[in-house]
């Protein structure tokens, strides 16, 4: 019974310790990310090279932010979040990757100019919605569609301030949209006018004018 006890008020004593980290990574974010100014949060797959006309995109789009004075905001990681880093800190602004530890994959890019490591990731998902004005969301797998319906959904229920939510190549949400539209439209789940939060474009340009209709920087 003694012995159980122990394990009881160690484990109790952890989980107590455990809250302080997380004020810890918020407090730190906060400090670090609370004079970017608009932001626009970029995702997409982690797996694209360098020579990929998905890669070369994320990286001409960045660039074209920053130039008009945005803050670029990604998970710190390779891929997409590397080309939309590398874009951005050409441009000549602020480049955040915000890095989350993963047993692969994930390993910090080096084109941040302002960098944060994360444990949590549920901290690191507030913080891409807290400092954005904007997502663009490039193809990517199960992180990218998690951040994707994720902001669709605190738009849609108002816990946050709608802002533009842009999807870059038509071709590849092509099905998700036929499918959101025929299926979960059709049958009540959603509304018309949730249909109207996304934009669909295969142009960086494009994507930046619309974001700025939306923005007064």
């Amino acid at each position: 019974m003694v012995e159980k006890q122990y394990l009881v008020d160690a484990l109790s004593i952890e989980e107590s310790w455990r809250i302080f980290r997380i004020m810890a990574e918020f407090v730190e974010s906060i400090e670090e990310l609370s004079t970017l100014g608009n932001a626009v949060s970029i995702f997409g797959s982690a797996r694209v090279k360098p020579g990929d006309s998905c890669y070369q995109q994320a990286e001409y789009l960045s660039r074209r932010l920053a130039e008009k004075g945005f803050s670029v905001i990604t998970g710190g990681g390779p891929g997409v979040m590397e080309a939309a880093n590398k874009g951005a800190a050409e441009g000549g602004g602020k480049s955040v990757g915000m890095n989350i530890r993963l047993p692969f994959e994930q390993k910090p890019n080096p084109y941040a100019n302002v960098s944060i490591d994360y444990k949590y990731f549920f901290i690191r998902k507030v913080m891409f919605v807290k400092y954005a004005v904007a997502y663009v969301i490039f193809p990517g797998g199960y992180g990218t569609l998690d951040e994707l319906f994720e902001a669709l959904t605190l738009i849609q229920t108002r816990r946050i301030k709608s802002f533009p939510v842009v999807l870059l190549g038509s071709a590849y949400w092509k099905g998700l949209m036929e499918w959101l539209s025929d299926t979960m439209l059709k049958e009540n789940k959603i509304l018309p006018e949730d249909l109207d939060l996304i934009r669909i474009t295969d142009d960086p340009d494009d994507a930046v004018r619309y974001i700025q209709r939306f923005i007064i920087l």
